[in-house]
């Protein structure tokens, strides 16, 4: 059954959501985050106030109150994550509630695919929290003569070196820490299930590496300070393999605003995993 175009403007019904101080340090060290970090990765180091990853968002709630349920049915295994986009109106608290409204904002014909863009607000006693922007590229359920959207080059970084380099490898158990976030897709643990896919060796998730992105660009442009931290988005271009390295590089841009690049491998293997990266910072 192809998707229902009309279902642009639906949205979820609101659901309260909570996280705690453990649930942020989780994530933290599912992105990698240790020794070096304290202020995320601990709660009571001397001195040391708990600070929460700007990527947080991205898990808060995991698989509730979409409005994905509005678009129609499809094959939920052709179904790729395309961009993704974090905006903090505010730090993130170390604890709190929150409540999640979802809306489908556009779905895009692009021919053998649609594109689904679904926007999620987060508000605290109605004041705003963030906002998480997301696409689905969904194989097959294209072709009914829509509208084909945005296409062609967007933050395309300058043909200079990048102002800032970091690289951190990844565990080659990253995902089992990364899953009790909220995803337990078996694509991400169970080899079988990743054979089914097309691939050798389960993949790593893809906002596991946009969680990795996330911590670079934080302490290498916004001196670790998450208030600083106020847009990021990107596409994925590629999946990551447990145990690889991740490359980011950015680029200065002015105005607050700095573009850059995931890269995964090294050396002559390096490919990108997510392009179309723009930071906005304070």
């Amino acid at each position: 059954m192809p998707l229902n175009p009309d279902a642009v403007g639906s949205t979820s019904d609101p659901i309260e959501v909570s996280w705690t101080s453990k649930d942020a340090l989780l994530y933290a060290v599912g992105i990698g985050a240790g020794h070096e970090e304290l202020a995320f990765t601990t709660e009571n180091s001397n001195g040391v106030d708990q600070l929460v990853f700007p990527t947080f968002p991205v898990v808060i709630g995991w698989g509730r109150g979409s409005a994905m349920g509005s678009i129609g049915t499809f094959n939920p295994a052709l179904l790729v994550h395309g961009q993704q986009s974090v905006t903090l109106h505010r730090p993130m608290p170390v604890e709190g509630t929150a409540t999640l409204t979802s809306e489908i904002t556009a779905i895009h014909d692009k021919g053998k695919a649609a594109v689904v863009v679904s926007e999620t607000r987060a508000t605290i006693a109605g004041e705003p929290l963030y906002t998480n922007e997301s696409s689905a590229f969904i194989r097959g359920e294209g072709g009914w003569g829509g509208d084909r959207g945005p296409s062609g080059p967007r933050n395309v970084p300058p043909d200079s070196a990048p102002d800032h380099v970091v690289s951190y490898t990844t565990s080659r158990d990253q995902a089992f820490v990364y899953r009790l976030s909220g995803d337990r897709n078996p694509l991400h643990t169970d080899p079988s299930f990743a054979a089914m896919g097309g691939f050798d060796t389960p993949i790593l998730h893809g906002l596991c590496t946009y969680g990795f992105t996330g911590r670079a660009l934080l302490h290498a442009i916004c001196a670790g300070d998450p208030a600083r931290f106020l847009h990021i988005e990107g596409r994925f271009a590629s999946p990551v393999f447990p145990g690889e390295t991740l490359t980011v590089r950015a680029w200065s841009i002015g105005d607050g605003e700095s573009l850059f690049t995931t890269n995964a491998g090294d050396g002559d293997g390096e490919r990108v995993v997510i392009d179309q990266g723009l930071l906005r910072h304070a």
